[in-house]
């Protein structure tokens, strides 16, 4: 079964990757385009030899963007970052890139583009992160118009950067920070809802060139959420509430590791509430029951067990 040629742009990423995977395993021949393609190389083994391309790509060259989405019916553009460092700013990444990405996807004729963004972009307006993602979205609109645009609440799977993190830090610390005390609510995600939501799109017309909110069924805050991963893996690590003008000192001190674990703008970020608004398309529209955390983490957490 073929059903097109998907061109993922980021999808040797956590994201990426799974949207990649599902859109192999449902027959589109896929095209994965990284900096490292070489990372999504598990996801050939979803489909038949020759169905999944890995090449790199340079995002800030329109021409050979043009190149690499030429023949594809599908776009994804599934780039993003948590922290800036070098010429891996914000703007370049999640403005420029989807604007160039985007503008290829056009001049090409693809049919359909899907950019994965964030939740609550509009809301926390003193976050750089946040106001180039919704700068992002933007520019894939005016340069794609029809383009549908999906804002996932935190990411959790096997590989996150999320709960693995904080089991990590379990083993490593007896002491878990709470920033702000710990009331920042989210809406955690499985990354796999994610791709079938992107799947279910491209399927029916009728749900395309719109913007959706992807997040769980249930509403944690960051203290039920650390609470969950302790129990998980069995450990009974201090819960220390940190003010935010102390994480942000402490924040401004990481952010100059080259892969840091807290910077300022993401402690901005935890100022505000990651929830769904209650009027957005999500899920439900997509015809999608969202799978939670008790049901997916425990078994990659266990890993983090005494």
């Amino acid at each position: 079964m073929e059903n097109g040629i998907a061109t993922i742009f980021g999808g040797s990423g956590f994201v990426g990757s799974y949207i990649a995977a599902a859109l192999a395993k449902a027959g589109y021949r896929v095209q994965i385009i990284s900096r490292t393609p070489e990372r999504g190389s598990w996801v050939k083994t979803t489909a038949a030899a020759g169905e999944v391309v890995l090449r790199q790509g340079n995002i800030r060259d329109g021409a050979s963007l043009r190149s690499l989405v030429s023949g594809s019916d599908i776009v994804v553009n599934a780039i993003g970052i948590l922290y800036q460092g070098g010429k891996q700013t914000f703007q370049a990444i999640h403005v420029q890139a989807a604007e160039n990405i985007a503008k290829a996807a056009k001049a090409e004729r693809v049919s359909q583009f899907i950019h994965i963004s964030a939740l609550g972009v509009d809301k926390a307006t003193t976050s750089l992160y946040a106001r180039s993602k919704l700068s992002g979205e933007k520019a894939v609109a005016t340069a794609f118009p029809g383009a549908t645009i999906l804002r996932p609440s935190v990411v959790f799977g096997a590989e996150d950067k999320f709960l693995n993190m904080f089991a990590r830090l379990a083993q490593l610390s007896p002491v878990l920070p709470l920033i702000g005390g710990g009331f920042t609510r989210f809406q955690p995600v499985y990354v796999g809802d994610i791709a079938e939501a992107v799947l279910a799109i491209i399927k029916k017309p009728e749900l395309q060139g719109k913007t959706y909110q992807l997040g769980g069924s249930k509403v944690y805050s960051f203290k039920e959420i650390a609470k969950f991963i302790l129990k998980t893996i069995d450990r009974k690590n201090l819960l220390l509430p940190i003010p935010y003008f102390i994480a942000k000192i402490k924040g401004a001190i990481l952010q100059l590791l080259p892969m840091p674990l807290l910077t300022v703008d993401q402690v901005r970020l935890l100022q505000y509430d990651n929830v769904l608004d209650h009027n957005a398309l999500g899920f439900k529209q997509l015809g999608i029951v969202p799978r939670e955390m008790e049901q997916i983490a425990p078994p990659y957490l266990i890993r983090y067990h005494y």
